[in-house]
């Protein structure tokens, strides 16, 4: 187990960045899977506070990168709807007693339910992910790093581990072992193919992801920002904005975001089959960190343990789930 704690300390917090004083015990919001969001009012304003986790924060280039998301959401605010967190003291990341904490002015408006998203929404959204593409970034001079496609992951380290440990999802991963593996080597082979041609993108932009004031969308959560092979980016966007909460894609919502890209860059042309089989990159990226999470390698508290475990589970039926809508999609995007 590691020890790296977070160490919150909101009255301080806002005191030292001149935020004014607490009238309200902090409250935790829903801030996604990985950090710790918290409301928060003072005599001046109401904040979003981002709590980043240290476990996180310990990796070598996570303090750099959240740097640099921050530059990107900032230049992308120039052209989108986008909220970056608020420059105080000349950063966006404020760090107090080696925690380190992303704040952001309040937003009046509600992120949409996966039940509530309309065909609109998602031509909407599309239109807004493809001005993102658009956007020129140069300026900002962001080093693209160079992907080691050597990275095999032992997913019989975990499965090994976890029987020991005698873990919740032991039998699933040893029932699904082989297609890990198989899943593996399709999203390394479609990533060496797709990897020359990139843009610069938010790369997460999943309905929680964006607020609404009406029918305005505001982009929020710009912590994965970075590059991304433009079409994948496009169809696992698509995916996320067309899902039903049983985890099947609505063809005419995922359309309607393919149209909504399309009216603003015209044709499009790829290797669809090479864009959908990436898509097993991310998931299994998050597979590998929920393991670690369930198996204490890289978890902050029990709270987090649980989390990774239950996502564990998630995630391998998300897998199996998505490999049996890939020629679906395909055919929907050749059509």
């Amino acid at each position: 187990m590691n020890n790296v704690q977070y160490n919150l300390k909101f009255e301080k917090l806002v005191a030292e960045l001149e935020l004014g004083e607490l009238i309200s015990k902090p409250k935790a919001i829903s801030g996604g899977l990985l950090h710790r969001m918290y409301a928060i009012e003072t005599t001046h304003a109401k904040y979003a506070v981002k709590a980043l986790n240290p476990q996180i924060m310990s990796r070598p280039t996570a303090m750099q990168n959240y740097i640099q998301s921050e530059k990107i959401a900032n230049l992308a605010a120039n052209f989108i709807h986008a909220q970056p967190a608020k420059v105080i003291n000349g950063s966006s990341m404020q760090i107090l007693d080696n925690q380190c904490y992303l704040i952001f002015d309040w937003i009046d408006g509600k992120s949409l339910e996966l039940h509530e998203v309309t065909e609109t929404h998602c031509e909407h959204m599309g239109m807004i992910l493809a001005d993102i593409h658009k956007t020129d970034f140069s300026q900002l001079h962001i080093p693209k790093f160079q992907l080691d496609f050597s990275k095999e992951t032992d997913w019989n380290y975990y499965l090994v581990k976890g029987q020991k440990e005698n873990s919740d999802w032991t039998i699933l991963l040893a029932d699904n072992i082989q297609k890990l593996y198989e899943w593996s080597a399709q999203a390394k082979n479609a990533s060496v193919i797709l990897a020359s041609n990139t843009v610069i993108s938010h790369r997460d932009l999943e309905p929680k992801n964006v607020m609404w004031q009406q029918d305005n969308p505001i982009i929020i959560d710009w912590e994965s920002a970075g590059y991304i092979n433009p079409m994948h980016d496009l169809v696992e966007t698509a995916m996320y904005w067309s899902v039903d909460h049983t985890g099947n894609v609505d063809k005419g919502r995922f359309l309607a975001f393919i149209d909504g890209y399309r009216s603003r860059v015209g044709n499009l042309n790829a290797n669809w089959r090479m864009v959908l089989e990436n898509g097993f990159a991310g998931k299994l990226d998050w597979l590998e960190y929920s393991l670690k999470r369930s198996l204490w390698i890289e978890c902050t508290d029990d709270e987090e343990q649980q989390m990774g475990t239950s996502q564990v589970t998630w995630t391998i039926e998300a897998l199996k789930q998505y490999e049996d809508m890939i020629s679906d999609v395909e055919n929907w995007l050749g059509s």
